[in-house]
């Protein structure tokens, strides 16, 4: 299915998308979880600054 997927979203002409995928920490364990966002490419940076 990720392969199905992946092909949609290259389609010629539609916008380009980036997987962003952040390390958040937890304050009660020490633990770090990984958080994953499909973003377009465009928004990217403004993404990682939040």
């Amino acid at each position: 299915m990720a392969k199905k997927v992946v092909a949609t979203l290259k389609k010629e002409g539609g916008v380009s998308y980036a997987k962003v995928i952040r390390a958040i920490k937890s304050d009660k364990t020490g633990a770090y979880t990984f958080k994953e966002e499909m973003v377009p490419s465009t928004l990217v940076q403004d993404t990682l600054n939040k």
